[in-house]
């Protein structure tokens, strides 16, 4: 028998993500912006960068320490953590602390958290995730109300630096499924391998760090540190094996509209007239996420679209399901 060859061996979850986790989640990471915007005035980019992934790291080793989480012993989940501290933690963390030397607060946080678009296509061909109707239609409202954000004050040099933080970030999300190991470790692990790979090139870069170890500094990386970076990761990777990559990655537009709310409270900067709007439309993207159905949208679609033909339509299978009940039991319908 020839079976179809699979990128991967395990079934592709469909669950959802927990609300109230995720939105503790892009609320701790919305905090980091306005704390990198201020450890940036005491200490170079990528030392800044090297000790919140360290810290953090050593956090968590810590917590797996007490809790005696089991170290895995084969060399496919180390080269697979390896490869999260390369990519998801030493290349994101370096191009988002370097796009926001670059770029405004605002836009900085809304072109790093591209990962709603572009994780759609890679998790439906890896992980044969079809997108649902419900995830692209508010992925795309929400990334338009990021651009709303992000457009009146213009894009600058650092664009292309926070859109490759934006693709590294998928990439570790993408490998975070695959990582046969307790997340515990997996977060621990991959932010201490990141954590040195980024002290190691701020030593070739920048030379030795030299910090102004204010107040305001510190509170900002501990954070980034602790809040921001350490009490996210497990719960992150935890839903990443339970829920749909499409879906939980539209979750993440939420990070900038926290980052936004948290600089009006903190730093008093009003994002101005654009910014609120933008940051309407990306809750109603959100709300359209928590609420809508596939059924719903497909039928909208549908009355926008009414020239698709018939055979080439993609069965709903909430009515495949109601019409096989009427045909079984059609007295019901005469009741």
């Amino acid at each position: 028998m020839n079976a179809r060859p699979h990128l991967v061996a395990r079934p592709a979850p469909l669950g959802n993500p927990r609300p109230l986790r995720m939105l503790w989640i892009t609320a701790a990471w919305g905090s980091c912006f306005v704390a990198i915007t201020i450890a940036l005035n005491d200490a170079p980019a990528l030392w800044v960068a090297a000790l919140r992934a360290l810290i953090a790291g050593a956090a968590l080793a810590l917590l797996t320490g007490i809790q005696r989480v089991p170290v895995p012993r084969d060399l496919r989940t180390w080269v697979l953590v390896g490869c999260l501290g390369v990519v998801n933690i030493a290349l994101g963390f370096a191009t988002m602390f370097g796009a926001a030397t670059g770029l405004s607060t605002g836009i900085a946080s809304v072109l790093t958290n591209a990962q709603p678009i572009l994780i759609l296509l890679p998790a439906w061909w890896i992980y044969r995730e079809r997108p649902t109707s419900s995830a692209v239609v508010a992925a795309g409202i929400g990334f338009v109300g990021l651009l709303v954000i992000a457009l009146p004050g213009g894009l600058g040099s650092g664009a292309w630096i926070a859109l490759t933080s934006a693709a590294a970030t998928t990439a570790g999300t993408l490998i975070s499924r695959i990582v046969p190991a307790d997340p515990r470790f997996v977060s621990a692990a991959q932010l201490l391998i990141g954590g040195a790979v980024l002290a190691g090139t701020a030593t070739l870069t920048e030379g030795p760090p030299r910090i102004g170890w204010s107040i305001p500094f510190i509170l900002a990386l501990l954070i980034m540190s602790l809040v921001g970076t350490a009490a996210t990761p497990v719960a992150w990777f935890t839903e990443t094996r339970r829920a749909r990559l499409d879906v939980l990655a539209a979750w993440t537009l939420l990070v900038p509209v926290f980052g936004i709310l948290l600089s009006l409270l903190i730093r008093r900067e009003d994002p101005g007239l654009w910014g609120w709007i933008g940051v309407g439309i990306v809750l109603v993207s959100m709300t359209l996420l928590a609420t809508g159905s596939p059924r719903r949208i497909s039928a909208a679609l549908t009355v926008l679209v009414p020239s698709i033909p018939a055979k080439h339509a993609v069965p709903d299978p909430h009515v495949r399901n109601e019409t096989r009940r009427n045909r079984i039991r059609p007295e019901r319908n005469h009741r």
